[in-house]
């Protein structure tokens, strides 16, 4: 049977670990929206990266001859690509 010294200390990391909940938890939260937040901005930069490769094939069809007699015909036209302001590539800053 455990003697009272081994139940005050056990009490004792108890009431740290209540005590301290409130920080481990938004320690855990904060890891949890960074993770998410990395996720969104890799998801961005994927559907970036097959959007400008799609934008580019399509222009390759529609200046392809004979495709572009067609194309020309139904009003298809060569699409801006995508592009943005110069340091546009750098995640937003995210303030807590």
């Amino acid at each position: 049977m455990p003697d009272a010294h081994h139940r005050r200390s056990a009490l004792s990391r108890l009431l740290l670990v209540a005590e301290n909940y409130p920080n481990l938890k938004s320690d855990q939260n904060f890891r949890d929206l960074q993770s998410q937040l990395e996720g969104t901005e890799n998801r961005i930069a994927v559907a970036r990266r097959r959007y400008i490769e799609t934008v580019a094939e399509y222009n390759k069809v529609v200046q392809r001859f004979p495709t572009s007699i067609g194309s020309s015909m139904r009003g298809r036209a060569v699409r801006p690509t995508f592009s943005a302001e110069p340091g546009m590539e750098k995640p937003p800053e995210v303030k807590l």
